[in-house]
């Protein structure tokens, strides 16, 4: 099935040629879809079922190839689209509004950056600075955010679909009135956060950890969440309703 799925993100990106970020890109996806294919398959699945049901969580590739393509040489500043940018050091600046479809910026440094509705599409970003950033209104879209660093960053109304951003560290982030859809948040860290309003739809969040976060009004909507570490967590006492019934451990947390 592994073969299978590979075949699927070759045929996704094939009709759209190169870019900069492609080849990482595509890498991260796939793994992606391993993934969440061996969880389907794990929960009772049969393989023909957990095979459909993980190339139906994945994103509209179409929608971000079109944008990219049509980009054209833009002459605008905040136009980064299908360049590299590997290790800039864009910190403590306006790229409000800015567009980095198709563009290779892992290690950039984004760190206390205004990225408000900025647009991350098919963008490979690894291991990225974002301390402290602004984030409100920005969309992540079929990217590899994997080892990004978001603490004490302002995520306000943030979009992602079908990104993985494992291994990412959001400690003391304040993320507010999201919306993480067939996005990939294992391992992470959102110890000390707030996080309110918010939604983990058909999301990976294994063994991320909440250590000293709070947690008002969020949803893991079709979401594994039997391995997240929620111990020294605060819960308000619906979101804590919605976990248990989950089956999450919930058995050092705090209810608010």
């Amino acid at each position: 099935m592994e073969k299978q799925l590979a075949a699927f993100i070759k045929d996704a990106f094939k009709p759209y040629g190169e870019f900069p970020a492609k080849a990482d890109v595509t890498r991260e996806l796939l793994i992606n879809l391993q993934d969440k294919y061996k969880d389907l398959v794990s929960q009772g699945k049969s393989e023909k079922d957990a095979y459909q049901l993980t190339v139906d969580s994945f994103g509209d590739v179409t929608e971000i190839m079109d944008e990219i393509q049509q980009s054209g040489a833009s002459t605008s500043v905040h136009s980064f689209k299908g360049i590299a940018l590997d290790d800039a050091d864009l910190s403590d600046t306006d790229l409000t509004d800015a567009q980095f479809s198709g563009s290779a910026i892992q290690k950039t440094n984004f760190a206390h950056a205004e990225l408000g509705k900025s647009k991350f599409k098919a963008a490979a970003i690894s291991e990225a600075d974002f301390t402290g950033a602004h984030l409100t209104d920005a969309l992540f879209a079929s990217s590899d955010v994997h080892g990004a660093i978001f603490n004490e960053a302002q995520l306000v109304r943030v979009e992602a679909k079908s990104s993985s951003f494992t291994n990412s560290s959001f400690e003391n982030a304040t993320i507010d009135g999201c919306h993480f859809k067939s996005s990939d948040f294992s391992k992470s860290s959102f110890n000390g956060s707030t996080i309110i309003n918010t939604v983990f739809k058909t999301s990976s969040v294994s063994e991320a950890t909440f250590d000293g976060a709070t947690l008002k009004n969020v949803s893991f909507h079709a979401s594994e969440v039997k391995k997240i570490n929620f111990d020294g967590a605060s819960i308000d006492k619906v979101t804590y309703a919605l976990l248990k019934g989950l089956r999450a451990n919930l058995e050092n947390v705090s209810i608010i």
